[in-house]
Order: C-alpha cells, then sequence, then structure tokens
C-alpha cells in the first residue's frame, strides 16, 4: 500500500496497518540525497529527518493554507535541524514572557501549536505530521559510492551511485532501469560470485573513496567494476 492511502486511511479511521491482498512495497529501503531532491513539489515531496524520509504529499494534499509552505519550500531536502533530537519535537525558544514555545526556521507551519491562544487553530488533525509514522517511507543513506556494472553479454557499461548500506540484490533493483532482464545475469566480482543478500563490502568490495579523498584523487579516479554473465537457460552442466 502506498504512502497516500495509508495516510487517507488513517485520517478516515481506517487501520492504516491492515493488510490488503495487493499490498506491494512502493518504495526502496534506501534513497540518496539527490534522490530525495528530486522530490519537491506539493504533489510529490519527499522530507526527511534523523535518517529517515517521509512523504508529505498527502499532508499538503489535505492542508493548502500558508502554513502548509514551509513545507513546500523545503521539499527533497533534510529538516532534522528544526526538531529537538531528544524530544523529536519541533525546537523551543523562549517567549517575550518567558514561556517556552515551538518555533520552525521558516515561520509558522502545519500543526504547530500557536503561541498564544487563538480561537480559529483547528487542533482536531490528530497526530502532528511530524509524529505521524504512516508517512514515513524509507530511510536517508549515510553514504554513497559509485560502481560500474560492466554486461559481458552486450559489453555496456554504466557507473551508478549506490548506498553503502544496500545490498547486491538492492543494487540489482536500481540496475533494472539500466537492463530489464537484470535477474538473469550472475553478478560477479574478480571472478567471485557475489551473495546478493549481502551489502559490497561485505562481499570484500570496499569503497575506496575516502582513501581517494585523502590522497588528493577525484572519487572517479577508480571505481570498481561488477561483471555480470547471463545465464543460459539451454545449457547443460
Amino acid at each position: 500500500m502506498c504512502i497516500r492511502d495509508r495516510y487517507q486511511r488513517r485520517v478516515r479511521g481506517v487501520d492504516p496497518s491492515m493488510k490488503l491482498p495487493e499490498a506491494k512495497p512502493c518504495h526502496r529501503r534506501y534513497y540518496t540525497p539527490s534522490e530525495l531532491a528530486q522530490h519537491n513539489t506539493p504533489d510529490d515531496c519527499w522530507l526527511s529527518w534523523f535518517g529517515d524520509i517521509y512523504d508529505l504529499s498527502p499532508v499538503l494534499e489535505q492542508n493548502t493554507g500558508i502554513e502548509s509552505k514551509p513545507l513546500v519550500d523545503s521539499a527533497g531536502t533534510d529538516i532534522s535541524h528544526w526538531f529537538d533530537p531528544e524530544t523529536l519535537n519541533l525546537r523551543q525558544r523562549y517567549g517575550d514572557d518567558l514561556v517556552k514555545l515551538s518555533f520552525a526556521p521558516l515561520g509558522e507551519v502545519l500543526h504547530k501549536p500557536p503561541a498564544g491562544p487563538r480561537s480559529n487553530w483547528a487542533n482536531d488533525f490528530g497526530t502532528p505530521w511530524w509524529k505521524d509514522e504512516t508517512l514515513r517511507i524509507a530511510q536517508l543513506s549515510g553514504k554513497q559510492r559509485p560502481i560500474r556494472v560492466i554486461n559481458t553479454l552486450t559489453q555496456q557499461e554504466h557507473v551508478m551511485e549506490v548506498c553503502v548500506e544496500e545490498t547486491c540484490h538492492e543494487i540489482l533493483e536500481r540496475y533494472l532501469d539500466y537492463n530489464k532482464h537484470a535477474e538473469s545475469y550472475t553478478w560477479k566480482r574478480l571472478g567471485y560470485i557475489l551473495d546478493m543478500d549481502k551489502t559490497l563490502e561485505e562481499n570484500g568490495v570496499m569503497d575506496e573513496t575516502e582513501t581517494l579523498s585523502e590522497l588528493g584523487l577525484p572519487d572517479d579516479y577508480y571505481v570498481p567494476a561488477l561483471h555480470l554473465y547471463f545465464n543460459d537457460d539451454l545449457s547443460v552442466a
């Protein structure tokens, strides 16, 4: 079930955790900051904080007022600095009367309590967006690395940016954008078959980007290669 469906079911009083037979994952487990940045419109608004990515699109679909503007303006970015890392609530500061008030860097934001009594503030929204776990879709990768994927059948080569936390099978899923038959290949590194349930480093494909940086060399000076061998179903073992 996609994030928009889960959110709409919650606001309608339907248990969002109830599984449907046709439910399928909508998202990868990890995304890079550059992928996060692509989701930067009201209809496609992703935000991240404390390592998790949230899809605020269904919230903005239900709330189009001025208090949604900080979310739209920040779409596609990390907003961890909006929150107190201990309470996970919006940061607070002292007002004129020395009372702690919630605040956001870009001004009044949706679901933030007002500074004082206000008759037109609707507090019947239930869970504020920053505490709504139904909006969480993935994790933000802490580090990325380049990898070369070489198809030995077609001799095509692609350099991909992948998340260091991803398994080789998750990298295969990324490669489907280049070759929809990627699962029909055996993936190898230096002649050894990769364990697709492990990360690149767990397979011995080390990330050398920090070493290259220390030597003053560009990240793409050396990019490890993975070789794909087509599985000929007609061959006899």
